[in-house]
């Protein structure tokens, strides 16, 4: 039986979701944690990741009889996963576990729901409201400042942040969760390995930062992508955008056990105001309103397609228009 987008309880969803949302703190936080001496280099760590997360996946589709098939591969898919993969582990060398997740999911919350808006999906007043807390959020975590975090890293980290929106998006049309999310790692193995060729010189792999990028790699990234493209066909779009802000306030608390980050009162309003604003926009969304791609996008190709029907039949007449003038004027 496929694991995929049958009727499902609501405590089932909300326990998958939140596995999924702990999964993507703990990646920051491994990451950070391998970085943080240097036992690993971010092109090393990456390219362990995504082979660790392809070996475990097909591990998985094998124990339930199934293949990866990349006949027909998700391009766009594995692409939006390789930029938010590289660019990740890179931002990471000089962002702490707490504020590169606020700054990465900040960014998903922005692409997802600046392609609902996009899409004309209605957007009630006060859930604009909450979108606006959230950017002003993340705004004045990133703005200049003696507490500050780097601004090039954050940068890269935002990159990651809109590519990971994208690959939400993606899954919210998955049909096959595990087999969708394996085929994915599997299209970033040949660009990671060339990354870490073009780096060489740079790189490090101490077993400390190989035990953690596996670990990052199987367990919270492979098996915890798995979960959370699960997740997406049984959520709202604005919804899922909204719930994965939850994440930097976990990874903060990890950081702050683990790596002993300190929570600064910069980072302390960020959070208030991007939660604040995921409160608002979680509560002020009605019913009907489902910003969902895979419906609008139909509608979109239809008009896009019958307009290009339009046009050819336009251009075939004043052809054949054309046509019968010259052989007029050779008579």
């Amino acid at each position: 039986m496929k694991l995929g987008p049958q009727p499902q309880s609501l405590v089932m969803i909300v326990g998958m979701a939140a596995l999924a949302l702990i999964a993507f703190a703990a990646n920051s936080v491994l990451c950070r944690m391998a970085l943080l001496d240097g036992s690993i280099a971010p092109a090393s760590f990456t390219a362990v990741r995504v082979m660790s997360g392809a070996v475990t996946l097909v591990i998985l589709m094998a124990l339930r009889g199934n293949r990866p098939m990349l006949l027909w591969p998700n391009w766009a898919a594995g692409a939006s996963l390789l930029v938010y993969m590289v660019f990740f582990s890179f931002a990471y060398i000089a962002l702490g576990a707490g504020i590169g997740a606020l700054v990465l999911f900040g960014f998903v919350q922005l692409t997802m729901i600046s392609v609902a808006i996009a899409l004309r999906n209605p957007f009630p007043p006060m859930a604009w409201l909450g979108f606006v807390m959230s950017i002003i959020g993340v705004v004045f975590l990133v703005r200049p400042g003696s507490e500050a975090p780097d601004l090039f890293s954050s940068f890269q980290m935002a990159l990651a942040g809109m590519a990971w929106g994208v690959y939400s998006l993606i899954g919210k049309n998955s049909k096959n969760p595990l087999h969708d999310t394996a085929n994915n790692f599997i299209l970033c193995v040949p660009p990671v390995v060339l990354l870490v060729i073009a780096f060489w010189p740079e790189q490090t792999f101490d077993p400390t930062g190989l035990v953690l990028a596996v670990t990052s790699g199987a367990l919270a990234s492979g098996c915890g992508y798995t979960i959370w493209y699960w997740c997406l066909p049984l959520l709202k779009t604005l919804h899922a955008a909204a719930l994965q802000l939850s994440v930097p306030v976990i990874a903060a608390v990890g950081g702050v056990v683990l790596l002993d980050e300190e929570i600064t009162l910069r980072l302390g309003i960020s959070s208030v105001l991007v939660l604040g604003g995921i409160a608002i926009v979680m509560t002020s969304r009605s019913q009907n309103s489902e910003p969902s791609i895979s419906k609008n996008w139909p509608r979109l190709t239809l008009k896009w397609r019958s307009g290009l029907v339009q046009f050819a039949l336009q251009s075939r007449t004043a052809i054949k228009q054309y046509v019968k003038r010259g052989s007029r004027n050779e008579d």
